[in-house]
């Protein structure tokens, strides 16, 4: 990891003897660092130290090329540069050691791409009040010469050509020996660590810094199994947490029951949660609603939950939040709809890059969702107008945004959100199939009183042009917005 470490030479101060008052000549001289620095007028009202000798008083007042921030406290000079533009962090860090200590604390947030600046104690020495650090990166072997760049959502590396997938045979990832190893030492030097995201650690290594960073509130774990959570458990004051499973064609890892379970019992304080390839069912989820009451945001990503979990979701009483992300299905088989219950107080439905062709799972997704006031689909196949009927069963919607979904109609559209008493805002984006000329006078209607309308299904769209000095789409002091 490229960090440079530039000490600026010391400068021997050249005594000057009878300083000519003459004005032309300090026109005539070239200007030094310390006639434009910013700092100038502060440290000229600086009063010297009484116990220095009236000789040294002169010699320091008469130096124009000496190192005025010497007469400043770390404590103020660090006040001075936290005051400074993010873009110069770089270039003060090169301005002497001592400035580049100081910059070092300024820093909170850390990706680390070499192990090596971890493991020797440089990141700490040189980074003491971190924050926030990323290790996913630096938990791989680094591969001198890759000529391939591989990416993911979750991670960018360089990898070999000859690469087919990871694992642990192919010595992708730090043996975990080391990555514990890393993470106590990272915890011992950072103890205020507040946020963490890392790859491949075991049990012990996440115990670590449990016990040190008692403050740790966010964690991001990829390569992780049930094993793994025992020492998630540990962290009490735990918020918000990101458990990374299974990524397909990248690595396997097992999430099931047993460490869900494990985690409830442990992580009590949890406000977010996301489950990202993870396994389970109906006790794994179950256990996460009644033992983190405090739980307001559930994210699941590509998620391999078995046959009947849905009706786990009522148990978390608080829930305001819910989203489904390039999940390949939400539940083939949820059971009766007296068993299903409700999330009464969710407020939020997000479904982004989900296939939502299996009818059975959506209309019961829906029936466990039914107090939604905002409803969003992102790019969903399969979502059709005999699935985007059964949103019939929300009556508390206040917010729909289409977006990419292609197999909706407009008659469809028309089907369901007129009966939407509450409807204030509609967005539809590229859904190729809602034309304009095939808008009813009703739909219309409902046009002209929404508060917020962005209405762009295709790009031969009209309705937006054509709208425009009419005043649909601006009642409650909000605009017609348009692409």
């Amino acid at each position: 990891m490229p960090y440079v470490e530039e000490e600026k030479a010391n400068e021997t101060p050249i005594p000057v003897r009878n300083p000519s008052p003459n004005l032309s000549s300090k026109k005539n001289r070239a200007p030094s660092w310390s006639d434009i620095w910013p700092l100038k007028r502060v440290v000229f009202t600086m009063q010297l130290p009484e116990s220095l000798p009236d000789g040294d008083k002169t010699l320091i007042s008469n130096f124009s090329r000496i190192d005025r921030t010497l007469l400043l406290s770390d404590d103020i000079l660090l006040r001075i540069l936290s005051k400074l533009p993010v873009s110069q962090r770089n270039a003060n860090s090169l301005v002497c050691k001592r400035w580049l200590n100081l910059q070092g604390r300024l820093v909170r947030s850390l990706k680390v791409l070499d192990w090596e600046f971890l493991e020797s104690g440089r990141l700490i020495s040189r980074f003491p009040n971190l924050s926030n650090v990323d290790l996913v990166v630096g938990c791989f072997v680094r591969r001198m010469g890759a000529g391939v760049f591989w990416s993911h959502r979750l991670v960018s590396l360089h990898i070999d050509s000859c690469f087919s997938r990871f694992c642990d045979d192919e010595g992708m990832l730090l043996p975990v020996e080391i990555i514990d190893r890393g993470l106590k030492a990272l915890a011992c030097g950072c103890p205020n660590l507040r946020r963490l995201v890392v790859i491949g650690a075991s049990e012990f290594g996440l115990l670590s810094v449990a016990e040190e960073c008692l403050t740790l509130q966010e964690l991001e774990l990829h390569k992780c199994g049930d094993n793994v959570l025992r020492g998630i458990a540990a962290c009490e004051n735990l918020q918000i947490l990101k458990l990374v499973g299974n990524v397909e064609g990248f690595y396997n890892s097992t999430v099931s029951d047993i460490g869900l379970t494990i985690l409830a019992q442990g992580c009590k304080r949890l406000v977010k949660l996301e489950l990202s390839g993870c396994e389970g069912s109906f006790d794994g989820i179950k256990a996460i609603g009644q033992c983190c009451q405090m739980l307001e945001e559930l994210t699941f990503s590509d998620h391999r939950m078995d046959e009947g979990w849905l009706a786990a979701l009522s148990y978390c009483e608080n829930l305001k939040t819910l989203r489904f992300v390039s999940c390949k299905k939400i539940d083939p088989s949820p059971g009766p709809d007296e068993y299903l219950g409700s999330c009464l107080a969710l407020e939020r439905l997000h479904l982004q890059k989900c296939q939502l062709r299996d009818k059975k799972g959506v209309r019961a997704l829906f029936r466990v969702c039914e107090a939604v006031r905002e409803l969003v689909f992102q790019d969903c196949w399969g979502l059709d107008d005999d699935i985007f009927r059964f949103a019939n069963v929300f009556r508390r919607v206040k917010f729909l945004s289409l977006e990419g979904c292609s197999l909706v109609t407009t008659e469809g559209l028309e089907s369901v959100i007129l009966s939407w008493t509450e409807l204030q805002s509609l967005r539809v984006v590229s859904c190729k199939n809602i034309k304009d000329g095939e808008v009813s006078p009703a739909l219309s209607t409902l046009f002209s009183v929404l508060k917020e309308l962005k209405w762009r299904p295709d790009t031969k769209s009209l309705l937006a042009s054509s709208l425009a000095g009419t005043g649909m789409g601006k009642r409650g002091g909000k605009f017609f917005k348009k692409m």
